[in-house]
């Protein structure tokens, strides 16, 4: 598999999201199944693993953890943290960037992924009540100390960036993007770029809605967190879909599946993008690593800029109520 690059550190063309092996997409989980996963993406040259401390309030670390076990030299391994779990929230709100808490959340994830180190470490979220400043200066410790190769931000805005880039080189910044989620490209992008800093785009599928797998709200299971998220509830949903459908007749005319379409849209934007789309199955690692046999032309890139132009109206917000606060920071 070809390399890209983040900053100064080397990664696989595409990575693998791992989040979804522990949580969100719904309770059905296969450990067996997983782990044979991220090996079947080792083996593809698909190296670079995407976790959280708070995905599966540290399972998804843990089974990471055993799925690298006497292969950590092969896999570039990135994680996160800022979250603290909340009881009863269908996801964690509260995020804590102080000092203290990123070495021992730093210091728990290690221990849970069995590891001395980690490629990459993100802030998940950055805390309003922290200096920006304070959190990275923490982080850089952990560099100094041989606990971390490389720093990346979440989910922030350009001038967060500027900040936090000042105090320690950012190698990479994780947003969400995506055929129908272009935010990036006005403000964040542009500043990274200046700065020499990678993109990593997560859920680059929009959450399974560019596969076109999802037809109705009914496709879930009854704990997937798609559920209460706005653009996958009531009216939004049908809405949504009629946009995907024009991913799945550009991709019917390549003879490619819509999902490989909406990832090589995102490869072409430069080899300094590295999306992570995340699956907990095989047959679905094999059909997102084919997205990088698929060339676009300019027309092609053209009429899917046409059709998903960067103001395009989305029914509906990101996350549900809360959520949204955290993002852009």
């Amino acid at each position: 598999m070809s390399e890209s690059h983040l900053g100064d550190l080397t990664v696989s063309r595409l990575g693998l999201g791992c989040m979804g092996m522990s949580q969100s997409y719904g309770v059905t989980s296969d450990e067996t199944e997983s782990i044979a996963t991220v090996h079947a993406a080792i083996d593809a040259g698909c190296t670079f693993l995407d976790t959280a401390d708070i995905y599966g309030n540290g399972a998804n670390e843990s089974l990471i953890g055993r799925a690298i076990a006497g292969r950590r030299d092969e896999v570039v391994l990135a994680t996160k943290f800022g979250f603290r779990p909340q009881a009863g929230a269908a996801m964690p709100t509260g995020v804590d960037g102080s000092p203290s808490y990123a070495v021992s959340a730093l210091d728990a994830s290690l221990q849970r992924l069995g590891v001395d180190h980690v490629d990459l470490w993100y802030l998940h979220r950055r805390d309003p009540k922290v200096p920006i400043e304070e959190t990275v200066g923490a982080m850089a410790s952990q560099v100094e100390a041989g606990k971390v190769r490389y720093l990346g931000l979440s989910e922030v805005n350009g001038d967060t960036v500027r900040a936090a880039h000042a105090v320690h080189p950012i190698t990479a910044v994780q947003s969400e993007w995506s055929l129908w989620t272009r935010d990036p490209e006005t403000v964040v992008l542009p500043t990274l770029r200046e700065l020499g800093i990678g993109f990593v785009p997560f859920s680059p599928l929009g959450r399974g809605f560019l596969t076109g797998q999802l037809k109705s709200p009914d496709d879930f299971e009854p704990d997937d967190a798609r559920r209460g998220l706005p653009r996958f509830s009531g009216e939004n949903f049908q809405r949504n879909l009629d946009l995907v459908a024009k991913v799945e007749e550009l991709a019917a005319s390549r003879g490619i599946a819509a999902g490989q379409l909406a990832l090589a849209w995102l490869l072409a934007q430069g080899n300094d993008i590295v999306p992570i789309p995340g699956t907990k199955r095989r047959k679905y690692l094999a059909e997102n690593l084919g997205a990088l046999d698929v060339s676009l032309t300019a027309s092609e890139l053209t009429a899917l800029n046409e059709a998903f132009p960067p103001d395009l109206d989305v029914a509906g917000e990101r996350y549900a109520a809360g959520g949204m606060d955290l993002v852009g920071k």
